[in-house]
Order: structure tokens, then sequence, then C-alpha cells
């Protein structure tokens, strides 16, 4: 967490603790391309999601690496059943790096 973090993420905040199990999973992904991906998308969000944005984004941490890696880069289309918006957000998040 950097110190922007802090100052949006009080002790006070009811979610802090939420969002901080999300950096550290976001962050340790298991594969080195999914941890700064993810990690990045995360670290760049996580301060100002709300609760079902965090809710959805703790979805997605559940998801197997592959799968999220190939909807990352576009290498396979996100299936409707597995699709909530902050998966969606990160998909166009990510892309949009790789793009620009």
């Amino acid at each position: 967490m950097n110190h922007n973090d802090s100052n949006i993420m009080t002790e006070n905040d009811p979610l802090v603790a939420r969002r901080r199990r999300l950096i550290f999973r976001a962050n340790h992904r298991g594969t080195f391309e999914t941890d700064i991906i993810i990690g990045d998308f995360v670290r760049d969000t996580v301060a100002t999601m709300t609760e079902a944005e965090l809710t959805d984004m703790e979805a997605v941490m559940q998801m197997p690496d592959p799968e999220l890696t190939d909807w990352l880069f576009g290498r396979l289309p996100l299936p409707a059943e597995n699709v909530n918006p902050m998966l969606r957000r990160m998909v166009e998040s990510c892309r949009a790096k790789n793009n620009g």
C-alpha cells in the first residue's frame, strides 16, 4: 500500500480490513504476471471501491489465474456467467494499458 492509500483508507473505515486483504491477495496470486496486472489494478482502485465493488473484486480473486490472464489479454472472451462490474473494469483497464 502506498502513502496515498492511507489518506483514504483510515482506521475508521469499516471496510479497511477488506481493502487490505484485497491488496494482499492481488499481489500474491501465484504467478508473477497476474501479481503485477491484478496487483496494480487493485492498488489503483481499492481505496475508492464501494462495498458492492469490494464484494465483486473478492469474487474475481477466487477465479483461476489462467482464465483471468486469458480474459485480461483478450485471448478468450469473458463468459457471461463470470462477469461482474469489477472484472469488466479490470479487463478494460488492462486492455487499455496494452493498447495505449
